[in-house]
């Protein structure tokens, strides 16, 4: 068995270019990434979510464990949140499993939500520093009402997330700014991808139950990923960031409304 039965050099340069956008802009893979392996190659959308979804496992897991040694993980914020993402994660699990993942019913569940995720990742984009600096300015709500609220991000994103990979960066990451403003960026990041680990996790399982992830698949895109995420990252401090977020989000938009119409 030669490596090209293994690794497919165009998934591969697939997953290079998604890690190179995802080391300069930050912005989650599974926005990128899903809608790529349904629009460019074909891939069923069932497949295309449960297949990133253990994907995002494995190279947010990485990340998680450098901001858990840096102390840059709020463990009680994250714990809120998966406290309410885990169950939903497999809520939405069972009943992706009731409507039959490969009927075109969950299809279109799995299309519609897709669409949605990402036409908000792009929406996120486009006004996050509004947001942010709408949160600093806003009175400090108490810490009964901010663990509500939290937990209920964890419900949507678990939803989300689930049906769609997408969902866990920039949308959770827009949701801890507006919740948690006082907390340093850097805290909200690691925060944020340490909440991803065990959601990505528990739902690509869930989907690897359900016979929708494909492992050669993932081999493929980790090889061209990870040295796309470490290029990209090493590019982000010599490309403007303001250049580069409302060309992604345009995007996006177009992807969202590409995915939606299918």
């Amino acid at each position: 068995m030669s490596i090209l039965d293994i690794v497919n050099p165009f998934y591969s340069l697939s997953g290079f270019g998604v890690g190179l956008l995802v080391g300069l802009t930050g912005v989650g893979g599974g926005s990128l990434m899903t809608p790529a392996l349904i629009l460019f190659f074909g891939i069923h959308p069932a497949t295309a979510v449960g297949t990133d979804l253990l994907y995002a496992a494995i190279t947010k897991s990485g990340g998680a464990i450098v901001h858990g040694r840096n102390k840059s993980v709020d463990w009680q914020l994250t714990a809120r949140l998966t406290v309410g993402s885990v169950p939903a994660a497999i809520v939405t699990l069972l009943a992706l499993h009731y409507l039959g993942l490969r009927g075109e019913a969950a299809t279109r569940v799995i299309s519609v939500a897709l669409g949605v995720a990402i036409v908000l990742t792009a929406v996120a984009l486009i006004f996050r520093k509004s947001l942010v600096a709408f949160a600093a300015h806003r009175p400090e709500m108490s810490d009964r009402r901010k663990a509500i609220l939290t937990v209920v991000t964890g419900v949507i994103l678990g939803v989300l997330v689930s049906l769609s990979s997408v969902g866990a960066g920039a949308i959770g990451m827009t949701a801890l700014v507006i919740l948690y403003p006082r907390l340093p960026t850097v805290t909200l990041v690691g925060s944020d991808i340490a909440h991803a680990v065990p959601l990505t996790l528990v739902a690509g399982i869930g989907h690897w139950i359900l016979g929708t992830v494909n492992w050669l698949l993932i081999a493929s895109l980790l090889v061209g990923s990870l040295p796309g995420i470490v290029i990209g990252s090493q590019l982000s401090a010599y490309l403007p960031d303001r250049a580069l977020r409302p060309i992604l989000a345009t995007i996006l938009l177009f992807v969202g409304y590409r995915i939606l119409a299918i």
